[in-house]
């Protein structure tokens, strides 16, 4: 494991160290820009690479910079941070210099940096060979009853047994994973993707790393298909949709564009819709949705204008791995599925709710939603012979309950304040939600009651700190929550009785994601 870690340091540290593959930041001139460069290149390039795109650190780009506030990032840069390779400069800078290296990092790069099928090809890294492991569990715990707990403070990965509720494994990450891991392979194997593009495949039966690719330079998150043979990765930067075989192996990387190509876009979000053999991802920038069958039989795709479908006349492309679009009026920034997957539900920046059918290709109704609705975390049970969907909010302050089949708004659950994350599971009768936008009461959960639809109970940390994120175990029996706190833990809760029975500490737990609820689809969970 020593040698593996030196050659990946020294691979690491030889990519950080090609040449850039973007001209000069836009505004970079004049003296403050310059010396913020030699400053860049003399203290920073070794690790977050010359042309700033990462290596050993993360790629520090406006991008990838976006969830870290400019007061936080020149602590960073001044202090260091505690238990990581990033050391401080406060003593080799002077104020001036520190902040204007800080401003400088914040600089858009113009034209923007690219990263190209073959920058994909030589990044890759194989750990692990998995024919040489065995294809059983190491452990003794029940391997459908793990959670992965992604400890952001110290960019690590706990590996905690459901059961026993003990962590039997930690092992380091890359910087700043986001999107949530998926399984594949019957929960054998994980894939994480971090902010700055890097793709990770685990052997969580062997607690080992398997491989490693970047496939971009600012990744919003990745889907998996099941049996784990596809993974499709949706980038901000640049604006691709990167498909992989499951080795991390380079498939086709699709530039995104609207249909006429002369509209670029990002990738609001990419997931797997399993009973469809696809994955479905909508475009930040362009009104469209997208169709990515990973079924090698899929039917072609008209291309242009068709005179005769049976007939085939016209222009058609391999519907493997290639988009099937969906025009809408607005993009959408997060979208939810119904069970069948038959139907999305998704919500513009600004609100705009609206439901897709997949099969129609179309949009079919306007959803009555306020504010920023968070749909990527929401979950459905079943309420009075009716499905319900509900949802949080990042603005408003409530919990909206939606009927899957009339799409009326049911009940608006007035909360503490706007929050990220609901959960539930089947076997329980409550739904957690946070408010961890919330200056105020971001310390407060808040219990709703599945059939009367109303907060029945609090959960309370100190004032100031983060409590988020709930997960159940498998079963329901145990809810877990994040104390989002670099001095943090985990909080379990008995699902019933909603007593606290324990704490587990860890650094700034942020998502935790139980193996069992996650490939089972469980209602009570993000997918």
């Amino acid at each position: 494991m020593v040698i593996l870690a030196i050659v990946w340091l020294v691979f690491l540290l030889f990519v950080s160290l090609k040449p850039a593959h973007a001209a000069p930041e836009a505004g970079a001139t004049g003296e403050t820009a310059n010396g913020a460069r030699a400053s860049y290149q003399l203290h920073c390039a070794a690790c977050h690479g010359t042309d700033r795109l990462g290596g050993i650190g993360p790629a520090l780009l406006p991008e990838n910079l976006s969830r870290l506030r400019k007061g936080e990032a020149l602590k960073v840069v001044r202090d260091g941070r505690p238990a990581t390779q990033m050391a401080g400069f406060g003593q080799a800078l002077a104020a001036d210099q520190l902040a204007a290296l800080v401003d400088w990092i914040y600089t858009p790069v113009v034209p923007a940096p690219v990263w190209r099928e073959a920058d994909i090809r030589a990044s890759r890294i194989q750990h692990t060979e998995p024919a040489k492991l065995p294809a059983r569990p190491v452990f003794e715990a029940d391997p459908l009853n793990l959670f992965l707990v992604v400890e952001a403070g110290d960019h690590h990965v706990s590996v905690l047994d459901g059961d026993r509720l003990e962590v039997i494994h930690r092992f380091p990450s890359r910087h700043a994973l986001h999107g949530g891991p998926k399984f594949a392979d019957g929960g054998r194997y994980v894939f994480f993707a971090s902010r700055d593009g890097w793709v990770t495949k685990y052997d969580l039966w062997n607690l080992k790393v398997v491989a490693e690719v970047r496939a971009g330079i600012n990744t919003r998150n990745l889907a998996a298909s099941p049996d784990g043979r596809h993974i499709a990765i949706a980038n901000y930067l640049p604006h691709t949709l990167v498909l992989l075989d499951g080795d991390l192996n380079l498939l086709k990387v699709l530039e995104v564009s609207d249909r006429d190509g002369k509209h670029s876009s990002r990738v609001s979000a990419v997931y797997d819709a399993t009973p469809r053999h696809a994955f479905i991802a909508a475009l930040k920038d362009v009104p469209e949705v997208w169709e990515i069958s990973y079924d090698p039989a899929a039917d072609e795709i008209p291309a242009g204008l068709i005179h005769d479908h049976a007939q085939r006349e016209g222009a058609f492309i391999p519907g493997y791995l290639n988009p099937r679009r969906t025009q809408l009026n607005d993009p959408l920034d997060d979208f939810f599925f119904t069970q069948d997957y038959a139907e999305l539900m998704g919500a513009s920046r600004e609100g705009k709710g609206q439901v897709v059918n997949l099969d129609a290709r179309k949009k079919i109704a306007d959803l009555p939603l306020a504010g920023m609705p968070h749909l990527g975390s929401g979950i459905t049970w079943d309420w009075r012979g009716r499905r319900v969907m509900a949802s949080t909010n990042l603005q408003a302050a409530e919990v909206t309950v939606i009927d899957l089949q009339s799409r009326e708004v049911v009940r608006r659950i007035p909360t503490r304040g706007p929050g990220f994350f609901l959960r539930s599971h089947e076997n329980s009768r409550y739904a957690f939600v946070d408010s961890m936008m919330s200056p105020e009461y971001k310390h407060v959960l808040q219990v709703i009651d599945k059939e009367t639809l109303k907060v029945v109970h609090e959960l309370t940390e100190q004032p100031g700190r983060t409590l988020a994120h709930v997960e159940f175990t498998r079963d329901g029996s145990y809810a877990l929550a994040s104390l989002w706190e670099d001095d943090g833990a985990l909080l379990v809760f008995d699902a019933q009785t909603l007593t606290e029975v324990k704490r587990i500490p860890m650094r700034k737990p942020v998502g935790k994601y139980n193996v069992w609820n996650k490939i089972m689809r469980e209602e009570g969970t993000s997918h």
